[in-house]
């Protein structure tokens, strides 16, 4: 049933945000009988779990592997490759195995991301503008001018993204939360995606982290797996990222393909270029996720909460849907 057009909806609880968070939120959620509705301005989902197709060639040019280290999320992936949805890509690159198994989405990023979203109600190329207190719950605007209202809200955005949203709606924070939520920020990532008119020199499995120049790590998508054709992701480093966000971007891929060319071993056909504002949080939140309001519940979740990983990411959305259901 397509609810996408409809205005003044009431749900039980909105989870805003199509990521790992806001995903695993939700399915914990709907697992403990409750009628949760995701929400995302986005097309696809994922968040930064991200896949793009350029002609015949596929990229992850977000999240490029995922690592866990606790149980239940272990059991997650576990379960997400039985059924075809994600599967191990390697141990450790540059031959320097660390008995680590580090997970890829089937056939991309993306691909976990759809398994998650089995069974949710999803609406999706929504941008929420506001969220305000309202008799019961939240009201939560939309940019179109729809609202919504809902009983609990979890937000799983970027924190300075979040923190816009309440200020907007005028949400007070509490004195425990204010301070360290507004300290929150980000890196910013220029990612190149390449397509190659032959294989690349980068090792296999296909994955570099580099320690110095303009690079922060190189994928070749092909070996990965996840490309029938030669496709190379570039991230560039933060502090490269930060200097070119605001400069040309066919300059800024012009240097990172020159940088580059050592792994690249074969020529560009096709250039594209993606600006991650909020890649990775510079100093992460300790606990799993806030509880901002209490009644009725509002809960800020995400990579920032847990540590920066996806893993981080997966624990925050969990906690975030025990806060709701406590």
């Amino acid at each position: 049933m397509d609810m996408q057009n409809k205005t003044d909806r009431a749900v039980e609880v909105l989870v805003i945000g199509a990521g790992m968070a806001g995903l695993l939120a939700a399915r914990t959620l709907k697992e403990a009988g409750r009628e949760p509705v995701v929400i995302d301005k986005g097309r696809g989902l994922g968040g930064r779990m991200a896949t793009r197709r350029i002609g015949g060639a596929i990229f992850d040019h977000g999240a490029q592997f995922i690592t866990a280290r606790d149980v239940r999320f272990a059991a997650l992936l576990e379960e997400a490759g039985g059924a075809g949805a994600a599967s191990e890509w390697c141990k450790g690159f540059s031959g320097k195995g660390d008995g680590h198994a580090r997970w890829r989405g089937v056939p991309g990023m993306t691909g976990l991301a759809r398994y998650l979203a089995q069974g949710l109600e999803m609406v999706q190329e929504k941008q929420v503008e506001a969220l305000r207190l309202s008799e019961g719950g939240w009201k939560v605007e939309m940019t179109g001018g729809e609202s919504w209202a809902a009983k609990a809200v979890i937000l799983t955005a970027p924190v300075p993204q979040s923190l816009v949203l309440l200020a907007k709606g005028g949400v007070v924070l509490p004195e425990e939360w204010k301070g360290r939520l507004e300290a929150i920020r980000y890196e910013r990532c220029l990612a190149v995606m390449a397509v190659l008119d032959g294989p690349s020199n980068l090792p296999e499995p296909g994955g570099l982290a580099l320690n110095e120049g303009p690079i922060a790590w190189m994928a070749d998508n092909q070996k990965k797996g996840v490309s029938g054709e030669a496709a190379v992701t570039i991230h560039a480093t933060p502090e490269f990222s930060l200097e070119h966000w605001e400069k040309d971007r066919d300059e800024a891929a012009r240097l990172l393909l020159e940088a580059a060319a050592p792994w690249l071993g074969a020529g560009v056909k096709t250039v594209q270029v993606h600006g991650w504002k909020f890649s990775k949080p510079v100093e992460g939140e300790a606990e799993a996720c806030a509880v901002v309001h209490r009644a009725p519940k509002l809960v800020l979740a995400g990579d920032s909460f847990c540590g920066s990983r996806v893993e981080g990411a997966a624990l925050s959305g969990w906690a975030a849907a025990e806060a709701v259901l406590a």
